[in-house]
Order: structure tokens, then C-alpha cells, then sequence
């Protein structure tokens, strides 16, 4: 279930978009400063992880501790979470500040719920497809349309038995895939045949080039097979 922070101070109208929003499905998480903002995207974090934390944040530009812009700055230094602006503030050049930060959009109050609404389900549909062209969370990003692997910001140069490895287990993640599905998927990767010695040398290689002491994804169920873990 899509998980969506409302940053607004104004608490009649935060338990309103509250419950607009749960009547639709999604699960809310209200804040009403920057500072409780932090503190909960913080906490959601270490639960869920930086990419999984929120799917989507609402916020206004006035708030008691500062400006909002200062919290959209915040995020997207950490992920790429969309941000919807909802405000009074509705000067052109701190609606372009907004969509400078790399807000999705900007929404002057007064505002229609039924169009919010709307917009909403075009950002989160937007955000799935761009998501299922990209894995991210926070440490390892693949990129599956350019084939290109980043850890902690610095390129990792992977084989192309390797990168079709990383996929077949990041799309079953959590499901064991065993050596011969594995075997079975991999037999033609370039013309060439695999057999379980030189998968378990490809698992090692790519073990090498994307965990570390801090970041493990590939789990070895013994006599069996494989897991995404990550």
C-alpha cells in the first residue's frame, strides 16, 4: 500500500487530506512541522529502507519551523520520492522554485480535492513506471534500460552473465530461485553453456562487485539455490 506524509500545519486541513486519501486506499502519515517531517521519514527509513520509506510526500511552503522548500531540498538529496506542493503561496517564482527543487508539481490553495486526487494517482502511476525501469535503494542502483550498475555512487562494471543474473533475481526478490532455473534461464546467455560450478563462480564475482560489509543481497540456501535478500 502506498505510503504518503502530509507535511501541513493547518490540522483541520491535514485530517481532511488525511481522510480523503484513506478513503482512497492509501495509508497516510501526518506531520504538522519540517522538523516532525525529518523525524518520521527518519524513522520510516530504518524500517522500510530510503526508497520504500514514502511513496509520495504533500507539503505545504509555510510551516512553523521554515519554509518547505528547505525539507523538498532535504529529501531529494536522499531519493527520488515524488513531492507535491500544496500552498497559499502562489507567486510565480516560488511555484518555479518548487518545480526547480524537483517538486512534481505545485497546488495553490484554495484547491479542489476531487483534482488532487487525480493527480495524485497520475504522480504514483508515473512513479511505478519509472521504478520498474529502474532499481534503486539508496546503495546499489541498476539502471535495466542502459544496463548500468552503481554502488554508493561509483559505477560497477558487471559481464553480461552477471547483469542477467542480478536481474532474474532482483525481479523474483524474496522468492528462492533454484540452480536449474537459474541454469535453465542463463543456458544461451551468449551461446555459451552454464553449468552449476561456473554459476556459484558468477554468483562470487557479482557478490564482490555490489555487497559489502554493510549491504548483503544474495543469500545461498545450501543445496538448493539462490535469494534476492536486499
Amino acid at each position: 500500500m502506498e505510503k504518503i506524509l502530509i507535511v501541513e500545519d493547518d490540522k483541520e486541513l491535514n485530517q481532511a487530506l488525511c481522510y480523503a486519501l484513506e478513503k482512497e486506499g492509501y495509508n497516510t502519515v501526518s506531520v504538522f512541522s519540517m522538523r516532525e517531517a525529518k523525524e518520521q521519514f527518519i524513522r520510516l527509513t530504518e524500517i522500510y529502507g530510503v526508497s520504500n520509506a514514502v511513496t509520495l510526500i504533500i507539503q505545504d511552503v509555510n510551516l512553523p519551523d521554515g519554509e518547505g522548500f528547505l525539507f523538498c531540498k532535504w529529501i531529494k538529496e536522499q531519493t527520488e520520492i515524488p513531492v507535491l506542493f500544496l500552498t497559499a503561496r502562489d507567486l510565480e517564482e516560488d511555484a518555479l522554485r518548487g518545480y526547480d527543487l524537483g517538486a512534481e508539481d505545485y497546488i495553490i490553495k484554495p484547491f479542489s480535492m476531487k483534482i488532487l486526487l487525480r493527480k495524485i494517482s497520475l504522480i504514483l502511476k508515473h512513479n511505478q513506471t519509472e521504478e520498474s525501469r529502474i532499481y534503486d535503494d539508496g546503495n546499489l542502483m541498476v539502471d535495466w534500460e542502459r544496463a548500468k550498475i552503481t554502488r554508493n555512487h561509483s559505477e560497477c562494471a558487471v559481464t553480461p552473465t552477471e547483469f542477467r543474473l542480478l536481474k532474474l533475481l532482483i525481479e523474483n526478490k524474496g522468492r528462492l530461485l533454484t540452480y536449474d532455473i537459474l541454469l535453465e534461464q542463463l543456458w544461451d546467455c551468449n551461446g555459451q553453456f552454464v553449468d552449476k560450478h561456473t554459476l556459484a563462480v558468477n554468483i562470487n564475482r557479482l557478490r564482490g562487485k555490489i555487497e559489502d560489509a554493510e549491504h548483503k543481497y544474495i543469500s545461498n540456501v545450501y543445496g538448493m539455490g539462490y535469494q534476492w535478500v536486499g
